[in-house]
């Protein structure tokens, strides 16, 4: 091998080893790059989803705020509109009652509230109230039990009440309490589930 061979075989050599030099670096700064590539990748992907949930929740937590203010109108207007009908309900129960204590029916109710407070007293000394503006049905009574009713001070629309004092009893059958009570118990059926 001449001088010239040996130079081109070292040449070439070189040329090869450094190509291959080149490469392995082009390869590795390749490798290099790609790991930052791919972290970054993961990272951007990291903090869009942790945006995506950040968003998501709080489109929720407003979607849940707006619904629970609509709700707490709508269970307002609900129970706006129970009142206006129990109150309207109510009132036409007391008007037929008024009706009823004008129909020959009302002294047989009274007759028989009586007669059951009577029968509960037994022997036990008892007063009987009537209502102020049932004290035309005085003489009846009398005629009928033959005593007269008291006639309270108080107005109750109807009905009687009787007082048994030896044993702190009172027996009140009087229009007011039980339109009160019936009132107090009367609960809508229907409606919303959840109330």
């Amino acid at each position: 091998m001449t001088t010239e061979e040996k130079l081109q075989h070292f040449y070439n050599a070189s040329i090869e080893s450094a190509a291959k030099d080149a490469e392995q670096l082009q390869q590795e700064h390749q490798a290099a790059l790609d790991k930052i590539f791919q972290e970054h990748k993961e990272t951007a992907e990291r903090q869009a989803k942790a945006q995506l949930k950040a968003e998501s929740d709080n489109i929720k937590r407003e979607i849940n705020k707006t619904v629970s203010a609509r709700q707490l109108e709508y269970r307002r207007i609900i129970s706006a509109k129970k009142e206006e009908i129990k109150k309207k309900v109510f009132d036409e129960v007391e008007s037929k009652l008024l009706s009823f204590k004008s129909s020959p029916e009302y002294i047989e109710y009274l007759y028989k509230m009586i007669q059951e407070a009577l029968d509960f007293a037994a022997e036990d000394e008892m007063v009987i109230y009537i209502d102020p503006s049932d004290e035309s049905c005085i003489p009846a009574l009398e005629k009928r039990f033959g005593f007269a009713p008291s006639v309270s001070r108080e107005s109750w629309i109807g009905g009687m009440r009787a007082v048994i004092r030896s044993k702190n009893i009172l027996i009140d059958n009087s229009f007011a309490t039980l339109l009160h009570d019936a009132k107090e118990e009367f609960i809508f059926t229907g409606g919303m589930a959840d109330e």
